[in-house]
């Protein structure tokens, strides 16, 4: 009768039967690798902008003369490809000076472990548009949301592993904005993209583009798609954006199923506070007038009832 065989499990591998101690660790380390640029594609989404500004030109510049002296972080793809996690910049320097390779560190990332690394490399940047901190929060988060059990598409925080802090309080910590900044940002991603460009042009200036500030532009991103639509268009013809109460009144109206294009034209016609003309005086031209001390709200209501007896005795003259 034979005897039953058993297997062991624990067999080595024909790589670690046939490659030196050295060979397997040398395996395992991570190393620089010199990669045609064309083997490597953009990260998924990226929400950071590769922009054709003077920064990159010099960037270029540099590259031609030295070559690219930090290497980009790649993961590896199907068929022989890469996918760029950290150094998009890096590779477009490269492309402007004409290089067929960028030196690349090779790491085996999870989609959520790319994401996460992709984010806080580029939030090192000196200047972050509104838009890009608004998707870059929203991945991450996502990322973090799954890494601690969450479904991806659903931003509540939850209980991390992070000392049973949640998710959203962990990313505040790591890029030093409160909770309450974080969710702002991200309902930016709520916003079409000619809306979320006037939000970005409160930093780049750019002349023939409107400029709207974060907080109505919060507001405004609780709005329907189309009525967003409509609101571009009279910015665009009125030239003007909202205020943040006008945002928050156009916010209302569209909640209670009233807001219109005429509507919108409306409140985007009322005078802003700041826009109203004020007046100033130098306080020398009338201190001989008031006691020394005399608050400027008490001198203001003087003034306006002395004006108001002048008109008074004007209008009496005139009868």
């Amino acid at each position: 009768m034979a005897k039953s065989s058993v297997i062991n499990m624990n067999l080595p591998s024909a790589d670690d039967l046939f490659s030196t101690q050295e060979e397997r660790d040398e395996a395992k380390r991570e190393s620089v690798r010199d990669i045609r640029l064309e083997e490597i594609s953009d990260f998924p989404n990226h929400p950071f902008q590769v922009r054709m500004d003077e920064k990159m030109l010099e960037m270029a510049e540099s590259v031609r003369q030295y070559g690219v002296l930090v290497p980009a972080l790649v993961r590896p793809k199907q068929e022989g490809r890469y996918e760029m996690v950290s150094g998009h910049r890096r590779k477009m320097a490269s492309e402007l000076a004409e290089k067929a390779e960028i030196p690349c560190i090779i790491r085996d990332l999870t989609d959520d472990e790319a994401t996460i690394i992709m984010v806080d490399s580029n939030l090192q940047r000196e200047e972050i548009l509104p838009s890009e901190k608004a998707f870059a929060y929203k991945m991450k988060l996502e990322a973090m949301n799954r890494q601690a059990g969450r479904p991806s598409k659903n931003l509540t925080p939850v209980v991390s592993d992070f000392s049973g802090m949640r998710t959203n309080e962990v990313l505040a910590k790591q890029v030093g904005e409160s909770r309450e900044t974080i969710r702002r940002y991200i309902r930016l991603t709520e916003l079409i993209p000619p809306i979320l460009e006037m939000v970005d042009n409160t930093v780049l200036k750019e002349k023939d583009v409107l400029q709207i500030a974060m907080r109505p532009a919060v507001e405004l991103s609780y709005l329907p798609k189309e009525q967003q639509e409509t609101l571009l268009e009279t910015m665009q013809f009125e030239d003007c954006t909202p205020s943040h109460a006008q945002a928050i009144k156009i916010r209302k109206f569209s909640e209670e199923g009233r807001l219109n294009k005429d509507v919108i034209f409306s409140i985007l016609s009322e005078e802003k506070g700041n826009q109203k003309e004020q007046f100033h005086m130098p306080r020398e031209r009338i201190s001989k007038y008031f006691s020394p001390g005399t608050p400027t709200k008490q001198i203001e209501e003087t003034i306006v009832k002395a004006l108001e007896m002048y008109r008074k005795r004007e209008r009496s003259r005139e009868r």
